[in-house]
């Protein structure tokens, strides 16, 4: 008889969640082991969450993701926010060029 594995539901975690995990863990000095335990996340999950915020406590955004800490938090808003302004200012451009060639 052949045995089927079946998978792990997939828990989701909230930046806060996460967070708090990682707090635990470099604050308190709970390991990987023990977080795994408490939230039911699995391993590479963990570690994850832990480098991301050593990262950002050294001052490196997340690239993709959403960060961790209320600092890199606020940077990639306003990186989004520079984006957009970024984006309309080339619309604007283009709807500029577009005016001034059809008033000749």
């Amino acid at each position: 008889m052949t045995q089927v594995k079946t998978r792990k539901q997939r828990v989701m975690f909230t930046v806060e969640q996460k967070l708090d995990y990682v707090k635990l863990m470099t604050n308190e000095g709970y390991t990987n082991r023990q977080i795994i335990d408490i939230s039911g996340a699995g391993p590479t999950a963990v570690a994850r969450w832990k480098k991301q915020y050593l990262a950002e406590l050294d001052g490196q955004t997340p690239t993709s993701g959403k960060a961790m800490t209320p600092e890199q938090q606020e940077i990639q808003s306003l990186k989004k926010q520079l984006w957009r302004a970024k984006r309309d200012n080339e619309i604007l451009k283009k709807a500029t060029a577009l005016f001034a060639m059809d008033s000749q």
